[in-house]
């Protein structure tokens, strides 16, 4: 079964999978930020036997189920970030009651999410970033690409993502939300409590000085330094870093009264419920 750690772009979802990575697949809880065990989905190898046009974003959504069904055979606990939108298409959907564990999301203002999106996609004007993150019909990933995670992902606008995931009815029970800014404030109470929910689903159990030293080694400052030393293979194809302003990314100093006004306009509903309005 799975365990999702699903997110908009940009909302510290890598944050959260390199810390339970930390825990769950090193004896001492360091992290190598290019040897990360914890994967993303989808992936190309998890449609091999499946399709053979994965590509195809019709094929895609028919066969995600099946891809999952088929990891799950051995019967075995497995957590995967995704970027993707609970999206339904026809019978099908991104996932179901009978692959999925348990959810963790996170969440995050979208007002610094734009600002993290502008340099990860090197776009030259927020006006660009902000088309992004509003786009209902969103899609990122390279049609024939060799990389590996590199597939349909519709990750849709932020709005609609984040209603997609906190609707799931059926599997509510095993629903977590945390935000971004809660980590940032408190990194060791939110990571506990992240690690209670893993423990009251699963049989996993955490020992609270592991957790301490994992929130330490997937601190911000640590997980930069790193990426300035030996590079992040899943940082964006330009010179733009992955790990960039993180706690300095401040919209209040970033953005302009036009583009604030926009995003606050278009997401009110749902920033005025998380707080951020």
């Amino acid at each position: 079964m799975i365990i999702w750690l699903a997110s908009y772009p940009k909302s510290g979802n890598t944050w959260i999978r390199l810390f339970i990575n930390s825990l769950l697949f090193t004896p001492d809880n360091t992290i190598d930020i290019n040897k990360i065990k914890i994967e993303q989905f989808p992936s190309r190898k998890y449609f091999y036997e499946i399709t053979d046009n994965v590509d195809d974003v019709g094929e895609f959504m028919k066969n995600c189920n099946k891809a999952q069904s088929k990891l799950n055979l051995d019967g075995k606990l497995r957590f995967f970030k995704t970027h993707n939108a609970f999206w339904r298409f026809g019978t099908h959907s991104f996932t179901d009651v009978f692959n999925t564990l348990g959810i963790i999301y996170i969440v995050r203002d979208p007002r610094n999410i734009i600002t993290s999106i502008k340099n990860h996609y090197n776009y030259q004007s927020y006006d660009k970033a902000l088309k992004f993150i509003k786009d209902e019909k969103n899609m990122i990933g390279v049609k024939g690409s060799k990389k590996e995670m590199d597939l349909p992902t519709l990750i849709s606008s932020w709005k609609v993502h984040f209603n997609s995931w906190r609707n799931l009815t059926k599997l509510k029970k095993n629903y977590i939300l945390i935000k971004y800014e809660d980590l940032i404030k408190s990194p060791f109470n939110e990571f506990l409590k992240i690690t209670n929910f893993i423990s009251k689903i699963s049989k996993l159990r955490f020992d609270e000085k592991n957790i301490l030293k994992s929130v330490k080694n997937t601190s911000f400052e640590s997980l930069k330094k790193q990426e300035e030393l030996n590079g992040f293979k899943e940082a964006p194809g330009n010179s733009n870093k992955f790990f960039n302003l993180g706690p300095e990314n401040n919209w209040q100093k970033l953005l302009d009264t036009q583009i604030k006004e926009d995003i606050e306009e278009s997401f009110r509903k749902e920033m005025t419920e998380l707080g951020y309005l």
